[in-house]
């Protein structure tokens, strides 16, 4: 069934992801360790510790704010109006990976049950446009 291969294959990816977000995560508290541990050699355990933390905190901001100014940018681009429709399938693919896979694959199906229908298609997005033309 392709439902089944498609829900092991988010499973399989999900789990790819726990992993990776569990090692990150030990990666980066290994680091805090070691941070600390280095400062204790140069100052007293209370000072190691809070510049540890401060070093962190301040990491963990500038990423923030990278991250909400990549944000607002691609929301000021997202704004435009979008008028083709294959802009509007790349905007889809952009905004839901997941539906835009599956409106893809029951395209791709649909086309593929009528030959007839995808050859309309392709001509309709091929066809250039006679709109500059005046007839007399």
């Amino acid at each position: 069934m392709l439902g089944a291969g498609m829900a092991r294959g988010l499973v399989k990816k999900a789990i790819a992801a726990s992993v990776a977000a569990g090692a990150a995560l030990v990666a980066i508290l290994a680091l805090g360790g070691a941070v600390f541990y280095a400062l204790m050699m140069v100052v007293p355990p209370l000072a190691a510790a809070s510049i540890t933390f401060l070093l962190f905190a301040v990491v963990a901001l500038v990423v923030a704010l990278t991250f909400l100014a990549r944000g607002e940018s691609e929301d000021e681009e997202d704004d435009e109006e979008v008028s083709g429709l294959g802009q509007r399938a790349f905007m889809l693919f952009r905004q839901r990976p997941i539906l835009g896979t599956v409106a893809a694959l029951a395209g791709g199906w649909i086309f593929l049950r009528n030959p007839a229908l995808a050859t309309m298609v392709a001509a309709a997005f091929t066809e250039k446009s006679h709109g500059s033309r005046r007839r007399r």
